[in-house]
């Protein structure tokens, strides 16, 4: 089984003119994505609440939640992100399908997903 990376941008949806730019991995299983606490807090991102979340091995952990503007493709959408661990840049479900992609797993490809209303 191969990752998939794709290059996203990360802004602070009140000042969209700076913004941090690098490849995310593509995680479906991940419900949010996350980013390393101390870019979100270099763009003044700032935590809205604390969840609790289960990792992989069963543990479960509090981490800080905010809201962020993700830029993939060039179009932009704000979306839930966890406050993370230090080099930590996951692009979960909740992101993925905000912009209407889905993760073909078989061809490591963000694919578009039928927008139901």
């Amino acid at each position: 089984m191969a990752l998939t990376y794709i290059t996203t941008k990360i802004l602070n949806p009140r000042e969209p003119k700076k913004g941090f730019s690098r490849k995310f991995l593509v995680d479906s299983g991940a419900v949010y994505s996350v980013v390393d606490k101390k870019i979100l807090e270099g763009l003044k991102i700032k935590p809205s609440y604390k969840r609790e979340f289960i990792l992989a091995n069963g543990q479960t952990i509090k981490k800080e939640v905010g809201e962020a503007m993700f830029e993939i493709d060039k179009e932009r959408a704000t979306s839930p992100v966890v406050f993370g661990d230090e080099g930590v840049f996951l692009l979960g479900a909740v992101t993925l399908e905000t912009f209407g992609y889905v993760l073909d797993p078989v061809n490591r490809k963000l694919r578009g997903l039928p927008m139901l209303i």
